[in-house]
This record gives C-alpha cells, sequence and structure tokens, in this order.
C-alpha cells in the first residue's frame, strides 16, 4: 500500500514537472571548438527555439547532415548539454574540410557525355565535383541512367577514403536492375481518346524506354488539349515481364455556338440598324482530333459573308494535318468573291505549328452597268502560302483562356484579269497578349495586320475591317484597304471568378491605294464580360472616329454577344 502511495506521488509530481518543462519553449545554441568553427557554424543558419525536446534534438542532427555534406565529414558531435530549464547547448568538432571529391566510374554504364554539365574535371575513368554538390550530381546521373529504361537504378559510392590532404575518393556502384520499356498504354475514363494524340502531340509511345519523369511531363500537356483533360497523375504497373501506363482522362464539352448583336443609327437615314453574325464550332465529335467552324454575318451595309474551316490534325496517323477552307462573300449587288484554301500543317508541339499550302481567290461582278463601280472586275487569284503559328492557354480561366496567341502567314501568287497575269505577294500577322498584373487586373492586346503588295488594284479584291473582331465602334467589314494595321488594347478588372468589366482603347491606319487614302482611326469605349449559365456573355459599347473627326454619339455602336458551350 506504501508503495502504491509512493507511486502515484511520484507520477504526479513527474507530471506537474512535465508541464512545466514543456509548457516553456527551449533554446538551443551550438558551439564549436573555436570561435572560428562558432562562426562558421552561425553562418549555416539553425533553428534556435522549439517546442519540445525530441525537434531541438533532431535540429542538432540534421546540421550534422549538412556539415557532412558540406565537406566535413569527420566532424563529430562532443555531446549536448543542458545548461539549464530552457537552454541546451551542443558542441561539435568540425575538424578538417575536404573540398574536392574523386569519383571513379563504369564509362559504360555512364556516358562521358553526360559528365559534362556535372563537372569540369573528366577522365575515362573519373570525374571531380565538389562534396557539396555530390547528392545533386548522384541525382542528376541517376535520372540520367532512368531515361535508358531502368527506372530502379540504385547509385551508392564505396570505398570512400582520403586521396590528400584537401580531397577525398570513392567508386560509383551503379545497379541497374531490369532495363523497362512501354510494353502497353492504357486510358480510363476517355476510351475514345485519339491515339495520334499521344503518338505525335504527346510524343508518347509504345516500346520506347520507360523514363517516369519524362512521362509525367509528358502527360501534363494532356490538359493544353481543349477536349480532353487529366483527372489524376499517371500511374504505372510494373509485373516481371511488362510495364503498363495508364492515363486517368476525361473528355471536356467543347463545341461552341457564338453570336452577337449590333445595333447603331445611319447617318444618312437616322434609322436604326440591326447587324451580328453567328459562329459554330464544333470539336472532337468523331473523337478524331478534328475541328468544324461555320461563320455566318450580316451587316448593316448589305454585306453577307459565310466562310467553313476544317481541320484534320494527323492524317492517315501521321504527323502531318490538314486544313480546308471555304470563304464566300456577297457586296450588296456589286460583287461576290469565293476565297478557297488547302493547306498541310505539322505540330511541332502543343505551342508551335507550321504550315503551307495554297490559296485560291475567285470574284465576280455583278453589275449591269460597268461604269457604276469602274474598278469591280472579273479576277482570280492564286497564292502559295507559309505560315506559322503560336498558342499559349490558360486552361484554369474560363473568363480568359488563351494568354498568348500569334499567327502570320506570307503569300506568293498572281491576279488573272481579261488574260493578263499581276505578280502579288500578301500578308497577314495576328497577335494578342493577356499581361496579368495580379489576380484582378490585367492588360489585354491586340494587333491585326494585312496587306497585299501589287502594282494595280481592284475594289473588289481589297481587305475589308472594322466592326467588334478588330476595331470596334466601325461598322461590320465598312473600311476597304489595300494596306491596314490595328491596335486594340483592354484594361480589364475582373471583379468575380465570373465577372469582368474593361475599357477599350482601339487604334488602326489603313491605306487604300485605289483612291490614294492613307488614314487613322479611333475607337473608345467600355464593356464587360459575364459568365453564365448559358456561356459567356459580353457587351461592349464603342465611339468611332477617324483622325480628323470629332467623336459623335451618334456614331456609337453596341455589341452583345454571347459564347455558349454545348
Amino acid at each position: 500500500m506504501q508503495t502504491y502511495k509512493s507511486f502515484v506521488v511520484l507520477l504526479l509530481f513527474h507530471s506537474i514537472f512535465s508541464t512545466y518543462i514543456y509548457g516553456q519553449d527551449l533554446n538551443l545554441i551550438i558551439k564549436g571548438e573555436s570561435q572560428k568553427e562558432t562562426s562558421l557554424i552561425d553562418s549555416l543558419g539553425y533553428k534556435q527555439i522549439f517546442d519540445n525536446y525530441l525537434a531541438l534534438e533532431q535540429e542538432v542532427y540534421q546540421l550534422h547532415n549538412v556539415l557532412q555534406k558540406d565537406g566535413y565529414i569527420e566532424s563529430k558531435l562532443l555531446g549536448l548539454t543542458k545548461k539549464n530549464d530552457t537552454l541546451f547547448e551542443a558542441q561539435f568538432s568540425l575538424r578538417k574540410k575536404y573540398d574536392t571529391i574523386y569519383i571513379y566510374y563504369n564509362n559504360e554504364l555512364v556516358k562521358k557525355s553526360q559528365l559534362k554539365n556535372l563537372s569540369t574535371s573528366i577522365t575515362d575513368t573519373y570525374f571531380t565535383i565538389p562534396i557539396s554538390n555530390t547528392e545533386t550530381v548522384l541525382n542528376q546521373i541517376n535520372q540520367n541512367i532512368s531515361k535508358q529504361g531502368l527506372p530502379f537504378t540504385t547509385l551508392t559510392l564505396s570505398k570512400i577514403k582520403k586521396k590528400d590532404d584537401h580531397n577525398l575518393e570513392a567508386h560509383l556502384i551503379i545497379d541497374p536492375n531490369q532495363k523497362r520499356s512501354i510494353d502497353t498504354i492504357v486510358i480510363k475514363g476517355y476510351d475514345k481518346f485519339p491515339e495520334s494524340f499521344l503518338k505525335h502531340f504527346l510524343k508518347l509511345k509504345k516500346n520506347e524506354h520507360l523514363n517516369i519523369t519524362d512521362i509525367t511531363k509528358k502527360t501534363e500537356l494532356i490538359n493544353s488539349i481543349p477536349f480532353a483533360n487529366q483527372n489524376r497523375s499517371p500511374e504505372i504497373l510494373f509485373t516481371k515481364d511488362s510495364s503498363t501506363v495508364y492515363l486517368y482522362l476525361k473528355k471536356n464539352q467543347t463545341n461552341s455556338f457564338d453570336g452577337f448583336l449590333g445595333f447603331g443609327t445611319n447617318e444618312t437615314t437616322n434609322k436604326l440598324e440591326f447587324d451580328g453574325y453567328l459562329n459554330l464550332n464544333l470539336i472532337n465529335n468523331l473523337n478524331y482530333g478534328e475541328s468544324i467552324n461555320l461563320k455566318y454575318k450580316s451587316d448593316e451595309n448589305d454585306q453577307k459573308t459565310f466562310n467553313i474551316e476544317t481541320r484534320l490534325p494527323y492524317i492517315f496517323k501521321s504527323p502531318i494535318g490538314l486544313d480546308l477552307s471555304l470563304n464566300i462573300f456577297k457586296k450588296d449587288s456589286s460583287f461576290t468573291t469565293t476565297d478557297q484554301s488547302a493547306k498541310l500543317f505539322y505540330q511541332i508541339n502543343n505551342k508551335h505549328i507550321i504550315n503551307a499550302g495554297v490559296l485560291s481567290i475567285k470574284s465576280n461582278n455583278l453589275l449591269t452597268n460597268e461604269s457604276q463601280q469602274p474598278l469591280v472586275k472579273d479576277f482570280a487569284t492564286t497564292y502559295y502560302n507559309i505560315g506559322y503559328e503560336y498558342l499559349d492557354r490558360q486552361t484554369d480561366d474560363q473568363l480568359f483562356p488563351i494568354n498568348f496567341l500569334f499567327n502570320s502567314s506570307l503569300g506568293f501568287g498572281f491576279r488573272k484579269k481579261d488574260n493578263q497575269k499581276q505578280n502579288q505577294t500578301t500578308f497577314n500577322i495576328g497577335a494578342s497578349k493577356i499581361f496579368n498584373l495580379n489576380t484582378n487586373n490585367s492588360i489585354f492586346i491586340n494587333t491585326q495586320s494585312q496587306g497585299t503588295f501589287s502594282d494595280t488594284f481592284l475594289n473588289n479584291e481589297l481587305h475589308r475591317f472594322g466592326g467588334i473582331t478588330n476595331i470596334r465602334g466601325f461598322e461590320e467589314n465598312s473600311i476597304f484597304a489595300s494596306l491596314y494595321g490595328i491596335l486594340s488594347t483592354e484594361y480589364r478588372y475582373r471583379i468575380s471568378p465570373s465577372l469582368y468589366i474593361h475599357s477599350i482603347t482601339d487604334v488602326a491606319y489603313f491605306e487604300n491605294d485605289i483612291n490614294d487614302i492613307k488614314e487613322k482611326l479611333f475607337g473608345f469605349g467600355f464593356g464587360f464580360g459575364i459568365l453564365t449559365k448559358a456561356g459567356l456573355l459580353k457587351f461592349n459599347y464603342a465611339n468611332g472616329k477617324s483622325e480628323d473627326q470629332k467623336l459623335k454619339l451618334s456614331n456609337s455602336k453596341i455589341h452583345l454577344s454571347l459564347n455558349a458551350k454545348f
């Protein structure tokens, strides 16, 4: 009974004492055998205040590990002493520092070329590195070997000894285990994912060396494909004789319907006029990665445009794709122009595309009296084009999914009219970029430039611009030019993840060689965009003017558009 009481008293005393001790912060100081050693230890930086003794002790051992990696391989912990209830002192003896290690290696497993970025002194039998870089260098060598299809390789340094007073030497032992390659690729969640995208877009192929890091990096590109994304990281199943890569994908809804309604006051009749367009974009409905874009536009200038574009990637499972397009434009009762193009493209990677093709243009004069428009003629033009495209997406941003877009094309050809040929050169350059200042503020810049170089021009072959897609505040396709350039800017403020407001400042310069016009245009206004259940609704109010013209409210244009995905 007495023993039991003594035990209870002892336990109670220990509880009270422990509460007192562990309820306070513990402090740590670390010293060397000399002031110089202490200063060096202090320069490494270590934690000095702890909640408990276990964390304090772990910090001391961690610092010892840092010292050894830095070249003090003979350093020793002389002791960890309790000075008072809250202060502990650790003392180290650093001893001699070794600067360099000579690592002897098997050049059949590690190629000399693989060591060029890791060491400045390499021979056929050894290479030297600072001791502090040993862990980093061994990890890099391991990654290089893993890329050769040896994911289970282990590296160790053996026979570590002094070479001289300042250097060490060691032998690199490599256990490569079994060489592995990708035997099977299994897709979960989206079974009909187009195989051509695995091979040519992701560049993930069967029978190639298995590199876990490389596979992870390649599959991250899936999120840059509009019609699919990755649900979770890839997994690899290793069996005795095979390796299977599992990809977990989801098919996205990427079909979209886009349209806008614009209205403004006609300066001549003072009546309200409407214009607008429909834009239908169908993507990957056949699980081939194909896209079909259909546009129809009718504007207040009695102009009608019909355009259809088709992109077929990786035709016949090759790395080459095909773009086809047809554009029909009708200008009131003056003329019709039909553009047909076909081009082959090669996708270098997920952002870069190069292309080459042919463009055929045919225009017909609809006027019965040619004196009404003497420079509207029947003609046929053929261009041979080369082009380049760059696209960088913001996959996690529904309001602004594209961060940077650049496309360009250059065409050489001739126009045939009345059995006479006229050599011509044409170009088209477009770029847009979002500069994200912070979470809520960004600046959007869009530039477009198009032109044709020719000795003579016809009215029905001039380029047409104006409206919501380029310079806002002007009627759709109301400006005819042989050469033009546009700079459109917006300052955007994101009020919420689904709502933003923005300014409109557009500037354009154009030349019309037929009428000998060189003029500057300006558009100013504001707008907003809101992400609804139906899609992205945009509102723009803009007022356009020429360089010598005053702003008039009657010239203002209001544009509404809705982009709905299904």
